[in-house]
């Protein structure tokens, strides 16, 4: 897609009925189309400013607080990038050397990470019913914090990857595919596959495969999420899905044959999860401290993952999408077949054909990131975006 001009970005954005100030960002689907337009568009003229080498620092104190729950680099690093480009500073509050092994509550902690913060970025994604519900409850101690007169700013939340969905992921992925079709009004009526992918490791998070499905049938998109019988994901998204298919003109449907999801298909995002029902029995297990238990459920799960060994994005597999030439999405890191372990999500050839775009699909993350952040924190962020423009700093200084 042509780059625009900022001012076609600016008067785009003047023209979406949104509301994000002062709101926090859970789950895609509770945010309106608009505001999932003011998030790509904002997302873009960001970018537009930083390649001429503007400034965009709309912050000239305060800080960025990032808690990771589960293991990160793109989303760490994004988040990281993100505040810096508004002009934050980033503190990862490290659980292991905070009070909260003594006792101290959620409440507590959210108010004392929050006395000169602007966001709070929240990584937690292991366990069923435990993410979302967390992120609510710092979000909910952080405004009867403001409310009560402790917090004299109330630092918003983005969503960094709960139980439910990866809503930072999958808006830069969508932002991704928007630019390689040529605009958002090309994705209606195209095929993009979600498929399960074989992996040799265990537990992998359910949140990219329903946050890919809960968003892309907002696009007016045919989504097929496809995996093996008794691979399912969480009831409540894929009645989302549904209802959001039948809103936008799209469609959405289940298989268990990943050829039948590849045939024809304009896009494919080939990813291994762990089964709805064991991830909810991993959660109660550690809930109860169960270490054999958990054990047992990983052999388990180990085992019937390597029955579907079949279920890889092969060259073969590949021959079946449009033209043979679909995009190839992963949110990374990828189980690489012969280069990151003996057997895979994905062939390596595939992989190494498509790293180029992987890679421009992960660079636009740190702009959604940054994205959300502004339109949460300002009120009129069209105005930011000209002010920007009008001032003209140099990010980097030429003489």
């Amino acid at each position: 897609m042509d780059k625009k001009q900022l001012k076609e970005y600016i008067e785009e954005l003047k023209g979406l009925d949104f509301d994000m100030f002062q709101k926090d960002f859970f789950l895609t689907w509770e945010k309106s189309e608009d505001e999932l337009k003011a998030v790509w568009n904002v997302a873009d003229a960001l970018r537009n400013l930083r390649e001429r080498n503007i400034s965009t620092k709309v912050f000239d104190s305060g800080l960025g607080i990032s808690l990771f729950r589960d293991n990160s680099t793109r989303t760490r690093f994004s988040f990281a990038s993100a505040c810096n480009l508004l002009g934050l500073e980033v503190q990862d509050l490290d659980e292991g050397k905070s009070q909260i092994a003594h006792g101290e509550t959620v409440r507590e902690t959210a108010n004392m990470i929050s006395f000169m913060a602007d966001i709070i970025g929240i990584r937690d994604d292991m366990y069923i019913g435990k993410g979302n519900k967390y992120m609510h409850d710092v979000a909910d101690a952080v405004q009867q914090g403001h409310d009560d007169g402790v917090l004299e700013q109330r630092p918003t939340l983005v969503n960094l990857q709960c139980d439910i969905d990866h809503p930072t992921q999958c808006m830069a992925d969508a932002l991704h595919v928007i630019h390689e079709l040529g605009g958002i009004e090309n994705l209606k009526g195209k095929k993009l596959a979600m498929s399960w992918a074989y992996s040799p490791s265990y537990g992998k998070p359910l949140s990219v495969p329903q946050g890919v499905i809960g968003l892309f049938t907002r696009l007016g998109m045919e989504v097929v999420l496809a995996h093996p019988e008794g691979y399912d994901v969480m009831e409540d998204v894929v009645e989302v899905a549904k209802k959001n298919a039948a809103e936008s003109g799209g469609s959405f449907r289940i298989t268990n044959d990943m050829k039948d999801a590849f045939k024809d298909a304009d896009v494919v995002y080939p990813k291994s999860w762990a089964p709805f029902a064991a991830m909810e029995k991993r959660t109660n297990l550690y809930a109860e401290g169960d270490q054999d238990g958990i054990k047992a459920l990983e052999k388990e799960l180990l085992a019937q993952n390597a029955e579907h060994k079949d279920w890889a994005c092969t060259e073969e597999m590949m021959k079946l999408t449009k033209d043979g030439k679909a995009l190839y999405l992963h949110c990374l890191p990828a189980d690489i077949s012969g280069v990151s372990c003996e057997e895979g999500e994905v062939d390596g050839s595939v992989f190494d054909r498509y790293r180029d775009p992987l890679y421009k699909e992960a660079s636009y993350k740190p702009y959604v990131i940054a994205a959300m952040i502004l339109l949460e924190k300002f009120k009129d962020p069209a105005k930011v975006l000209e002010e920007l423009e009008k001032r003209g700093q140099q990010r980097i200084f030429e003489a």
